[in-house]
């Protein structure tokens, strides 16, 4: 079950449902699977973008479901320290807790439905790693890692880092109260999540009971992804399939509809979904390993910038781990 939850969703501000003869219900284009992989040090991760073009993905770059696994005593694993340029990274931790730290200063704990927001503009080195007493003890571990592309303009900005507790969440309801709604960063219906975003964005995970319905107002200059974390359910106007680890890319339109099956499978009695939209960037992409650019050139000048330590210093501390060029976490 998720970290942020509520024991009474009728007790939420509601969602208003969308009026289609103003706001049509978005159809699906789309919907492809999550290939399994590992990162980092050997964590399991879903590739959620994976078969989905990058038009349709603009703003968002690449996104990653951690887990969601039970770590044995000993068995949790993060990632060493590594660089990005030209993005931003958002790890939000559903159940769990990893540590972060960077080479700017930032840093602290995230677990529990928190979220670190990490602007790596110029350049940054960070690592992420689960804490010392998870490591000795195991646990849950169930997380999202999603990369935000930065206008031309903003690539080069100075880093920051962004930590958002769980419960500093937008917290909303379906209007009979069978989903909640947990807005992280964007608006909606006049609830604004606590993410700052250069790129305009909507950040949401929502989980959907046993036959519940949401639909969502939707921004017409944004796209529309949804990313089923666990259970299952449809998506869209056509009321499409949509199962656990898939992505349903949706068309134009004024507001974005799923819906939870009456029959939840045996893992889970909740359809839990990530709901992402975006104003697409429409520049040119040029992505190798941690860095996101608009040209080759700009790729070959952050790897040089990297090897010659012009995009920060591992700091002095605790976390144990080398400076890696190659990981994407």
């Amino acid at each position: 079950m998720p970290a942020v939850t509520v024991a009474n969703t009728l007790e939420l501000p509601r969602v208003p449902t969308p009026d289609p003869q103003t706001a049509p219900a978005r159809p699906v284009r789309s919907v492809t699977g999550a290939p399994q992989g590992f990162e980092g040090e050997g964590f399991p991760v879903y590739r959620a973008f994976a078969g989905a073009s990058l038009r349709d993905l603009d703003p968002f770059i690449h996104m990653d479901q951690m887990g969601e696994v039970e770590y044995a005593p000993g068995e949790p694993k993060g990632t060493p320290w590594h660089p990005h340029r030209g993005f931003e990274t958002v790890t939000y931790m559903i159940d769990g807790q990893m540590e972060h730290q960077d080479s700017n200063g930032g840093g602290g704990l995230i677990g529990d439905g928190a979220t670190q927001w990490m602007t790596a503009g110029g350049g940054i080195l960070h690592i992420e790693a689960p804490p010392e007493r998870l490591v000795v003890s195991g646990g849950l571990f169930h997380g999202i890692q999603l990369w935000v592309n930065l206008p031309r303009a903003n690539k080069w900005n100075p880093p920051r880092y962004q930590s958002i507790e769980g419960r500093a969440a937008a917290l909303l309801s379906s209007p009979d109260g069978g989903a909640l709604v947990r807005v992280i960063a964007g608006e909606m219906a006049g609830h604004e999540g606590p993410g700052g975003t250069f790129t305009p964005i909507t950040m949401i995970h929502a989980t959907l009971g046993p036959g519940a319905r949401l639909d969502l107002p939707w921004r017409p200059d944004f796209n529309a992804l949804v990313y089923s974390l666990s259970g299952r359910g449809t998506v869209g106007a056509e009321n499409r399939p949509l199962d656990t680890h898939q992505l349903a890319v949706l068309g134009q339109g004024g507001a974005l509809g799923v819906a939870a099956t009456d029959r939840p499978d045996a893992r889970t009695p909740d359809l839990d979904v990530l709901i992402l939209g975006g104003r697409p960037i429409r520049e040119p992409v040029a992505h190798y390993g941690p860095f996101v650019m608009n040209t080759k050139a700009e790729i070959a000048q952050a790897v040089d910038d990297f090897r010659s330590g012009r995009l920060g210093v591992v700091p002095a501390g605790r976390v144990p781990h080398t400076a890696s060029g190659e990981e994407h976490a």
